[in-house]
């Protein structure tokens, strides 16, 4: 779990697991619906940290304790930092929130119940997004006399095209699951409950890949969005000849010849 010498319990925290290759990434407010703090937000680095330099660690679950994945930030809370401009990130270390340095890693997130302002924000810097079906999501910055800073107005777009992202982020509504999923917020919808099982389901097969060309693939992809087609495709070549002269890609032909799944090593 995470450290505990500098935890108020009354501001929440987020607890770390490790299960085989993947690190479970918790926000534990459950009291205040997950409602993200200053505290919260410290923590959360250090678990995103901790999974992209951790070379043991090869994908993250991102979920929410509790009944709800998040209520968003605890307003009062951030206020004075909002008034002066600033954004809890620091620029050489992993931002959950993808504005900064990306986590490398692949990152399947778990919702549930509540999932509002921040929470859309930190599932869509993730990379694959499990909802139950008793999601309500609201991107309802507006209503409190602010915008969305942490990411929604861009990968609302990229995630759901210029229409749906409008329709949501100007209106502030309210919607669920079956919406989010037509619009491609989320990838499954599954029963309350079950969420998690299935995110961390779906990492365990990302695990199968070898972790080096998981990491490459999702850079590639990663790249096309930052820096466009012509970039992308000009460093593929390279990527993959650093791959294939990977221990692992060795392992792949083996495993292809031998009809068996490749026993990945990560070198």
């Amino acid at each position: 779990m995470s450290d505990e010498r500098f935890h108020d319990p009354a501001e929440g925290g987020v607890t770390t697991e490790v299960s085989d290759r993947i690190l479970l990434i918790g926000l534990n407010r459950p009291a205040k619906m997950n409602g993200y703090t200053p505290q919260m937000a410290r923590q959360l680095v250090d678990a995103f940290e901790r999974l992209d330099e951790d070379d043991d660690l090869w994908c993250g679950v991102l979920f929410g304790h509790g009944d709800h994945f998040t209520a968003g930030l605890d307003l009062p809370k951030f206020r004075d930092a909002m008034k002066g401009g600033q954004r809890y990130k620091q620029t050489e270390r992993v931002d959950p929130m993808g504005l900064g340095r990306r986590c490398r890693k692949p990152i399947v997130t778990a919702v549930q119940g509540v999932t509002f302002t921040l929470g859309i924000e930190l599932m869509l810097a993730g990379d694959i997004v499990v909802a139950a079906d008793d999601c309500r999501f609201s991107q309802l910055e507006p209503l409190r006399g602010i915008h969305a800073a942490g990411g929604a107005t861009i990968r609302f777009v990229d995630r759901g095209g210029w229409g749906n992202a409008m329709y949501h982020l100007l209106t502030s509504d309210e919607f669920d699951a079956t919406e989010a999923y037509r619009i491609g917020l989320v990838q499954e919808v599954v029963p309350a409950g079950t969420q998690l099982d299935r995110a961390i389901e779906l990492a365990q097969v990302i695990c199968e890949g070898a972790p080096l060309a998981v990491q490459a693939t999702k850079a590639s992809s990663a790249r096309y969005l930052r820096d466009g087609e012509d970039a992308c495709i000009a460093a593929l070549a390279g990527t993959q000849a650093e791959l294939a002269a990977t221990d692992d890609a060795e392992e792949g032909v083996a495993a292809f010849r031998e009809r068996r799944k490749g026993n990945f090593a990560g070198r």
